[in-house]
């Protein structure tokens, strides 16, 4: 079965661009994206725009511009974020069954990690982020739960054929007992859900003339704040404990933190494994997946899986990080 994807061409790529008014010269340069398809697209006598086109039957069209409101949000109280661009007051537009939106070309330097005076600039940013996210819902996307995160990713691989049958028994049995951890933990430190970006990886954070900005919500959705902290942390337990004091001061200038929320970070770990595994599966039938993750579906890959929801759990164990 052709994938979707397989009728996106160069030249279907420019005749979209330019189905909204913009002359291009002809140069598509195709970015590293697996979710979605991201080309930069050379416009005539002007900077290159980014074009971003879907995953059929992902989101749907009110998610998407859910996305898009809450990016256009951000701007508009200038926090530095890329939003798309808009033609008569849309953002999602459609051409030969792909929807797709612009986006201006700004790029930039991932955060060095373990930066002290990046993590308190980036805590600032978040903060910002966070305070604009909790002024209101969203309604057309999910709430980052462990039914979602971790049932259901282990749901998928069981119903696959992705792990070797020699492991199986493994690591269903090393992830039943996690989630089960992970169910008794998010119990008992219920906190508030507000809009986050999602995603928020050090990738996703770019600085450039001196400045960090964010990019690419397409994976923004309701949860804990910590879950937009977390993964700038890196190193020993003392080097992750100065760096989440620096990550909370900047943030706390533009909005309140909970320290409630700390013991989740080992949780939200743990689900973003789990989840990571199962997205390959559930994509696996994109030939730019088999092509780009080979390893996927080794006895290697699935034995370091193993253990690392057998580090995660011994890790729920440890005390959780704290605020000096």
């Amino acid at each position: 079965m052709t994938h979707p994807f397989a009728a996106l061409t160069p030249d279907l790529v420019l005749d979209a661009v330019e189905s909204l008014g913009y002359l291009s010269d002809a140069r598509v340069l195709a970015l590293n994206s697996y979710e979605n398809r991201v080309y930069q697209v050379g416009i005539e006598a002007e900077t290159p725009l980014i074009a971003k086109f879907y995953r059929p039957d992902r989101w749907t069209d009110e998610a998407i511009r859910e996305e898009h409101s809450f990016t256009a949000e951000l701007a508009e109280r200038e926090v530095p974020v890329v939003a798309p661009l808009q033609r008569d007051g849309e953002t999602l537009f459609a051409h030969a069954g792909f929807r797709f939106a612009l986006f201006p070309r700004r790029g930039g330097r991932a955060p060095e990690p373990g930066n002290l005076d990046q993590l308190y600039r980036l805590g600032q940013l978040l903060g910002r982020l966070h305070a604009v996210g909790a002024m209101g819902p969203f309604k057309h996307r999910e709430l980052l739960r462990v039914d979602n995160f971790g049932h259901a990713s282990l749901a998928t691989l069981l119903d696959g054929n992705f792990i070797p049958k020699s492991l199986l028994p493994a690591y269903e049995s090393v992830a039943r007992d996690l989630l089960a951890r992970l169910d008794k933990l998010f119990a008992a430190n219920p906190v508030k859900a507000i809009r986050l970006h999602g995603d928020c990886h050090p990738g996703n954070l770019l600085c450039r003339d001196e400045t960090f900005h964010m990019v690419d919500l397409d994976d923004c959705r309701m949860g804990p704040a910590i879950q937009d902290l977390w993964m700038m942390l890196a190193g020993e337990r003392h080097e992750r404990l100065g760096q989440i004091a620096e990550l909370v001061d900047g943030y706390q200038e533009f909005h309140d933190f909970d320290p409630r929320e700390l013991p989740l970070i080992e949780g939200l770990r743990s689900l973003r494994l789990m989840h990571y595994s199962a997205w390959l599966a559930r994509r696996w039938d994109d030939p730019a997946f088999p092509q780009s993750f080979p390893w996927f579906g080794s006895e290697r890959y699935w034995g370091e899986q193993i253990l690392m929801l057998r580090e995660q759990i011994a890790a729920l164990d440890e005390e959780p990080l704290k605020l000096f």
